[in-house]
């Protein structure tokens, strides 16, 4: 099945999402760090960014930056990816600073790119979570997420959650 692209400019309330530039790779090598589970430099950034803008060129889907409104401050990003899923049925994932934690951003900004990803034909959309994730979750169910099933990999149990258009 061809699906369209999806929309690179989403504005919300409080939020304008945009495609990463290289200007985000400071920022973005913070929020990697932020994980606690490598550690990244500004050059494993710019890295991850122009990997990014070439998906979304060959895929049509990607990663978008939550920029606050009218500031532009970077709090993270929001993507429609390939992840654990399928480019059909393609995967939801949100990540945001710790300092954005709380705002609900990652709702909003992925109550956006959810209704961008079903605009470009698809009728379902994925997101895998750890099990200890509640925040994550809970931002899933309030978008109508339901849970499908679970697996096991290396760093435990991934629950798996679905949307239907």
């Amino acid at each position: 099945m061809t699906f369209s692209p999806m929309r690179l400019r989403i504005e919300t309330e409080r939020l304008i999402l945009t495609p990463e530039e290289p200007s985000d790779a400071e920022w973005l090598a913070e929020l990697l760090n932020a994980r606690g589970t490598s550690t990244f430099t500004t050059a494993d950034a710019l890295d991850r960014i122009a990997v990014m803008a070439k998906t979304i060129q060959t895929t049509g889907i990607g990663a978008l930056v939550l920029r606050k409104w009218p500031d532009g401050e970077a709090l993270g990003y929001t993507a429609i990816v390939v992840g654990r899923a399928s480019l059909d049925e393609p995967e939801l994932a949100f990540e945001l600073l710790p300092r954005a934690h709380g705002h609900g951003y990652a709702t909003e900004a992925a109550r956006a790119l959810l209704d961008a990803a079903f605009d470009t034909g698809r009728r379902r959309i994925w997101a895998t979570v750890r099990s200890w994730n509640e925040p994550s979750l809970r931002v899933l169910e309030k978008l109508g997420f339901r849970r499908d099933h679970c697996t096991m990999d290396a760093d435990g149990e991934v629950v798996w959650l679905v949307c239907d258009r």
